[in-house]
């Protein structure tokens, strides 16, 4: 969420090249297992870019609602642990388990009430509202916040640890923010977290490069 459609757009816009150069990077020379995780920009980006249409329709609960709900709610509550589990070392993929099973659930709550419910947005100053009507609200937020921040931190790649508690901490700042309905700055902090995640990829990379430069056996 950013403060005004044209700064959704132009983050979306931003984030979604980050996006393609992690997926470019990853492609060329890090492990199969990460390019879930890599192609997280390109997902944000995609958001943020529905998000401006949402302003432009001036919120209500039209496509670009739905399909903002979607990716927001169940798509990244199974998204990223799946994503996670996929790149982490073979030792931390039991406890992953737990944060997977979350997300699974998590995400079937979540779909089964924007199946049954209507999703709507409210504009509200420089923020947007969103509301579900979620049943057991407090238990759907916990299971989303394990599948999500849970599984960065228990990935067992110091890298993705960080990278968990840079989000843990940018989300409470910015949760604090838009409940004050002061500005929305979420558009801010998911380039920034798309950016440690495009130096997360590169970093990766290189071993998988060195091995296959020119004086490597085969080349």
């Amino acid at each position: 969420m950013c403060w005004s459609a044209t700064a959704d757009l132009v983050a979306g816009a931003g984030i979604a090249a980050v996006g393609v150069a992690c997926v470019t990077r990853a492609a060329r020379g890090a492990r199969p297992g990460d390019l879930p995780l890599a192609a997280l920009p390109l997902l944000l980006g995609a958001h943020q870019i529905i998000e401006a249409q949402v302003w432009r329709d001036e919120g209500g609960t039209g496509p670009a609602t739905v399909a903002w709900a979607v990716i927001a709610m169940p798509l990244l509550a199974l998204w990223m642990p799946v994503a996670v589990l996929g790149a982490a070392p073979r030792s931390a993929r039991r406890r992953l388990l737990i944060p997977l099973a979350a997300g699974i659930a998590t995400a079937a709550a979540l779909s089964y009430s924007l199946a049954t419910r209507t999703v709507t947005a409210e504009i509200r100053g420089h923020t947007v509202g969103y509301s579900l009507g979620l049943p057991q609200p407090e238990l759907i937020v916990a299971g989303y916040l394990v599948a999500t921040i849970g599984s960065l931190l228990l990935s067992g790649d110091r890298g993705l640890v960080l990278f968990g508690v840079l989000v843990a901490v940018g989300a409470a700042v910015c949760v604090a923010l838009w409940q004050r309905e002061y500005i929305s700055t979420w558009c801010a902090f998911a380039a920034v977290c798309s950016v440690v995640l495009y130096f997360w990829v590169r970093r990766r990379s290189r071993p998988a490069r060195r091995r296959s430069g020119p004086g490597s056996p085969g080349a």
